[in-house]
């Protein structure tokens, strides 16, 4: 028989059910399941067929490598947990795919760095576009000078979100664990994370680096009962001179599907899902175009490299924590940014009751318009906007 990937899946709740249906009802060839680890298995969708497939569960990782080890750990865990879940990972001899994002703490992206260099074992972070061949390929001639030097790049996610989503664990929208981790999961640090770190991804200087951050101001709001932000609006700058808008929000009331417009010397990247076409078109000035695939039909790629990377014996993970690096530096940069994050007045909000849906007024509108024009809501004089400081790196 082939060699086959022996996997231990720790969280089997929330994103974790992702990763256990491609081995309940995928049935991945190249790997398999050796044991689960979650204080509450029975709430994921698969808990009966781990149960019926006597798959052994855990309730925590160090009970598992107690008494099993696993070539691949996958982390789907809340934000707090990845840099201690990783390294004992790693230290136990597994290699790791660790959901988006990193960690919240750059002091604790460097212990990951520092594990992984030690143990000589793989780290991949799950942003999924990063891993999917389109853009490993953009990237590439990106690199190569295909479209002269990058210019300017913006980003527009709206994605509703309703009560249930803010409530569905003790952590979710908080700044701090019950034991003071850093979680600060928001619009930006979890559901739209993956199109923060794609612009600061593509910008990196080599296939396993982001864009360093030179520097950043921040406009972060909250229209839901929240520590963190659920709307901000983002400018930044990169060390290698490239100035970027990103703009998301979860207090709205139609969805959005992720968009970007990337302007090069030579040409102009878009991504407009919307449109007629959902693949990434690059318009070079001269009318011509190259097309690379939607990056959205696949959000497993990162569990099929990290299997052929295991199987093949080789080190090519792009998407490790050098490139995730920009992301987290964001994140912390948005938090210095606007250390007090202000509430939408009470006469923008609105309570659509029978979708348990908090959404602000002209919310939209006003960031669509900033996407157009290339800036902020107070580059608008929108009414309730409060710019934050510029930090810099």
């Amino acid at each position: 028989m082939e060699k086959k990937v022996s996997v231990v899946l720790v969280g089997i709740g929330g994103y974790g059910n992702i990763y256990a249906k491609e081995f309940f009802a995928t049935r991945n060839e190249n790997a398999y399941l050796k044991g689960v680890v979650d204080p509450y298995p029975e709430k994921s969708r698969f808990y009966q067929e781990i149960v019926d497939y006597k798959i052994p569960i855990y309730s925590s990782l160090e009970d598992f490598y107690k008494e099993q080890a696993a070539d691949l750990a996958i982390i789907s865990t809340p934000i707090q947990l990845h840099k201690h879940q990783a390294c004992l990972a790693m230290e136990n001899g597994s290699h790791v795919l660790c959901e988006k994002p990193a960690t919240a703490n750059r002091e604790h992206l460097q212990e990951m760095i520092d594990t992984r260099n030690r143990t000589n074992k793989l780290l991949a972070i799950g942003f999924n576009w990063s891993f999917t061949e389109s853009v490993q390929q953009l990237k590439q001639d990106i690199l190569s000078g295909l479209f002269g030097q990058p210019i300017q790049m913006k980003s527009l996610v709206l994605w509703p979100r309703n009560a249930d989503y803010f409530n569905r664990s003790n952590w979710a929208g908080k700044r701090y664990s019950s034991d003071g981790e850093m979680i600060f999961d928001s619009v930006a640090n979890n559901a739209t994370a993956h199109f923060l770190h794609h612009l600061l991804y593509l910008t990196g200087d080599s296939m396993e680096q982001c864009a360093e951050i030179d520097q950043l101001s921040a406009e972060l709001y909250r229209a839901n009962p929240i520590e963190t932000f659920d709307t901000c609006a983002v400018h930044l700058l990169t060390k290698n001179n490239v100035e970027m808008v990103y703009l998301a929000s979860h207090a709205v009331a139609n969805e959005h599907r992720p968009q970007y417009t990337l302007e090069f010397e030579n040409a102009t990247i878009t991504y407009n899902p919307a449109a007629e076409s959902s693949n990434i078109i690059a318009k070079f000035k001269d009318g011509t175009e190259k097309i690379y695939k939607d990056p959205e039909k696949n959000h497993l790629a990162k569990f099929g490299v990290m299997i052929g990377a295991i199987l093949e014996g080789h080190n090519k993970i792009f998407c490790g924590p050098e490139a995730a690096s920009g992301h987290v530096d964001a994140i912390y940069g948005m938090h210095q940014s606007v250390k007090d994050i202000p509430a939408f007045p009470t006469n923008w909000i609105t309570v659509i009751e029978d979708k348990k849906l908090t959404i602000v007024q002209g919310l939209e509108e006003t960031l669509t318009q900033c996407y157009k024009q290339f800036c902020l809501p107070s580059d608008l004089g929108t009414e309730w906007s409060k710019p934050g400081s510029i930090v810099k790196f």
